[in-house]
């Protein structure tokens, strides 16, 4: 599905993959409708977007309130007239332990990186459904296929979005509707900063991963032409993106190699 002319809701718009992702598709044609909490960043991006000849505006809202989502889709669909195109790309990280992370933290990471893009889609997809057409993307992560030290929530819901959403995909078969998963390895974005600690403060720290990682709007660049083909799943990064593979065939390893690694960038 390419994205000109049609309507695309967007997620964790107001920066980094989300961002990146509806630059991208609004300069393709698509008209973007931008979504986060953050109010002034989502208007900076959407003047970004219109910049590049796309049509934007902007739906502020908390992934965090499940209870609210459903409001959210209905005034989407009312802005946009119809949903063409949803892109999950909105997340939390995480930088605390499995064993001293609290539950509300660990159930806000659940919260907000899977039950919000699942319930989103539970909203959006019957409209897709009656159409016969559309396009559900998320942004997943290469911790949904190995975990890491201190982040066992963020990968757990990582893990749950690519349990979720392929078998979504079969129950969708032949509907018209299609589902395909981004699956970022480190890419240049303030995730790490933001990410929830122990205790549920933000880590303030950019990681030597995402530091060293890809630029969003190359990973933009990478992701377009999988959305356009409807691919059920790309892998867009560096190395890390290669140890998956490498954990299928090695675990152990694999698991030695990223522990070199880790310890090198302490």
């Amino acid at each position: 599905m390419l994205p000109g002319g049609k309507a695309i809701w967007i997620t964790g718009a107001s920066s980094g993959i989300g961002r990146a992702l509806a630059l991208e598709l609004a300069g393709g044609g698509g008209r973007v409708l931008l979504s986060a909490r953050r109010a002034a960043e989502l208007e900076a991006a959407a003047a970004a977007c219109r910049g590049r000849g796309g049509e934007a505006e902007v739906l502020p809202f908390d992934l965090a309130d499940l209870e609210g989502l459903a409001a959210a889709a209905a005034e989407a669909e009312s802005r946009l007239g119809r949903i063409d195109m949803l892109v999950n790309a909105g997340g939390v990280g995480q930088r605390g332990t499995a064993l001293a992370t609290e539950l509300p933290v660990a159930r806000r990471i659940m919260d907000i990186d899977f039950w919000a893009a699942a319930e989103l889609v539970r909203a959006v997809a019957p409209g897709m459904i009656r159409r016969g057409s559309g396009q559900l993307v998320v942004v997943t992560s290469v911790q949904g296929k190995f975990g890491m030290a201190r982040r066992s929530a963020y990968a757990a819901a990582k893990h749950a979005l690519h349990g979720w959403f392929d078998s979504l995909r079969e129950e969708l078969r032949g509907t018209g509707v299609e589902v395909t998963l981004l699956v970022p390895g480190w890419v240049r974005t303030d995730i790490s900063r933001q990410a929830l600690e122990a205790d549920g403060s933000p880590h303030r720290a950019m990681d030597a991963g995402q530091l060293n990682g890809i630029d969003p709007g190359e990973f933009a660049r990478r992701a377009l032409p999988a959305i356009a083909k409807g691919s059920p799943e790309r892998l867009i990064g560096g190395w890390e993106c290669a140890g998956v593979y490498l954990n299928r065939l090695s675990p152990a390893w694999f698991r030695r190699m990223l522990r070199r690694r880790e310890a090198g960038r302490r």
